[in-house]
């Protein structure tokens, strides 16, 4: 039997939430496609889900080393592959695609190695991680990832979800609390943030 959560959770539960795939028009008239690439459920192939570790790789190369925080993601290409393997693996990701090309990667890490051998994924917590390249940045993207990552995990039976944040990123955090995370714990520089999904 597994332990109880190691983290409080809010009582009230946040949703409910847009899943993919879907599209999403940001403010310069770009198209945006969300889709779901992990193993737990896949929706039909596109270019994206067809590669999603080459996809992932690749945008990755070109994530701005100033926007990496608490170590990631990894800042080359071999320990890039190496961090995404078992996050396509064990975790829940949603991508966002710019014409075909990868552009923003959110994604839920069980703190199980196995989470599919447990009887429901509500017995386990996720840490939530979201990245989006730059020059996509400021443009609601990271809130579209984010709204249809965590609607995507609610159709997956995921109650438990928690992240931890730089106390300086004042512009994550008040997203963070736009859909619906509570803070919950603190450290030196972290400020940990969690929610219960619908």
């Amino acid at each position: 039997m597994r332990e109880p959560h190691s983290r409080t959770y809010p009582d009230e539960r946040a949703g409910p939430f847009p899943a993919p795939p879907a599209t999403y028009t940001d403010p310069e008239g770009r198209q945006i496609e969300l889709v779901a690439v992990d193993q737990h459920e896949r929706p039909e192939e596109t270019d994206i889900t067809d590669l999603p570790l080459e996809a992932l790789t690749e945008m990755y190369v070109q994530f701005d080393p100033a926007d990496r925080a608490q170590g990631i993601p990894p800042s080359n290409e071999s320990r890039i592959r190496n961090w995404l393997g078992p996050l396509l693996e064990n975790g829940i990701n949603v991508i966002a695609a710019h014409d075909g090309v990868a552009i923003g990667h959110a994604t839920l890490v069980p703190d199980t190695d196995d989470p599919s051998s447990l009887e429901s994924y509500d017995d386990v917590e996720w840490e939530l991680a979201i990245f989006v390249l730059q020059e996509y940045q400021r443009g609601g993207i990271g809130t579209q990832l984010l709204e249809h990552l965590l609607g995507h995990a609610c159709h997956l039976g995921v109650d438990h979800v928690w992240l931890t944040v730089e106390r300086w990123n004042g512009p994550a955090i008040a997203l963070y609390e736009r859909v619906g995370f509570e803070l919950c714990g603190a450290e030196s520089f972290e400020q940990e943030m969690a929610i219960r999904l619908s």
